[in-house]
C-alpha cells in the first residue's frame, strides 16, 4: 500500500488544535477591548473627557491581551509538541518497509 493512501487520524488532530487556537486567540483580544472600551464610554460620557477613557481603555485591554495571548500561545506550544511527540512515536521505521 503507498504511503500516501495511508489514512492520517493525527491530521484531524492538528485541524482542531488549530481552530481552538483560532477561537480562543480572537476572544482573548476581542472580549478585554469590548468590555474596557465601553467602560471607558460610560466614563468619558459621565465627566464629559471625550476621547481620554476610551484611548486609555483600548490601550489598557491591548496590553491585557497581549499578556493572555503570551500565556495561551506557550500553552498552545506544548499542546503542539505534545501532539507532534506522540505523531512520530506512533510511526515507526518498520511501517514503511
Amino acid at each position: 500500500m503507498p504511503e500516501e493512501n495511508l489514512p492520517k487520524p493525527a491530521s484531524r488532530d492538528y485541524y482542531l488544535l488549530a481552530l481552538r487556537i483560532i477561537g480562543d486567540f480572537g476572544a482573548s483580544i476581542a472580549v478585554p477591548v469590548v468590555i474596557l472600551v465601553l467602560i471607558g464610554q460610560y466614563i468619558d460620557k459621565k465627566y464629559n473627557t471625550a476621547p481620554l477613557f476610551i484611548i486609555l481603555a483600548f490601550v489598557l485591554a491591548a496590553l491585557i491581551s497581549a499578556k493572555i495571548i503570551h500565556k495561551k500561545a506557550k500553552n498552545y506550544g506544548a499542546q503542539y509538541k505534545r501532539l507532534n511527540d506522540a505523531g512520530k512515536k506512533e510511526k515507526k521505521p518498520e511501517d514503511h518497509l
